[in-house]
């Protein structure tokens, strides 16, 4: 008998465990991952995503992380954030605090039922060349959704700051 659930089958998880403490090299890296609820497809237009950038504009200042390269897609967004030393809140807190305020702004912006969904992902990379890497796969998203015919033609891509990996 396995412990595992049945095949398509996953409790809803009241939390997500993180790890307290990992071993890596040079300053942490995490791959982040934000979803609209019910994956409305209400990002991808230039007011929508420069809230959003805006939000990631302050995170330094509020919570003492950088944000480095993003894609907003349609319905959900890919960014990489990295904490500035021991003074940085929790990521938790930082995701918490950036979706509050930008479903607050979407929503005075016209999209009246904006919601994210209830959870965020996130990835800890390992070495620098994990960021290189998953920066070629979220930036070929769009071409993979058929958005467009080549990444550097999708408007809703760029970098906040540079991440020191």
């Amino acid at each position: 008998m396995t412990d595992c659930p049945k095949a398509g089958y996953f409790p809803r998880r009241k939390h997500l465990r993180r790890l307290d403490r990992v071993a890596i090299s040079g300053p942490p890296v995490f791959f982040l991952t934000v979803c609209v609820y019910r994956r409305h497809h209400v990002l991808a237009e230039p007011s929508i995503a420069g809230i959003l950038i805006e939000g990631w504009r302050h995170a330094k200042a509020q919570h003492g992380w950088l944000v480095g390269r993003y894609v907003v897609m349609p319905d959900h967004v890919h960014f990489f954030a990295s904490p500035l030393g021991e003074g940085a809140k929790e990521l938790s807190r930082l995701l918490n605090y950036w979706k509050r305020s930008t479903a607050i702004r979407i929503r005075r912006a016209g999209v009246s039922e904006f919601r994210w969904q209830r959870e965020f992902f996130d990835h800890l990379l390992r070495s620098d060349e994990s960021y290189a890497g998953e920066w070629d796969y979220v930036r070929d998203n769009p071409v993979r959704a058929n958005l467009v015919g080549r990444p550097e033609e999708w408007p809703y891509q760029g970098e906040v700051n540079a991440l020191g990996v």
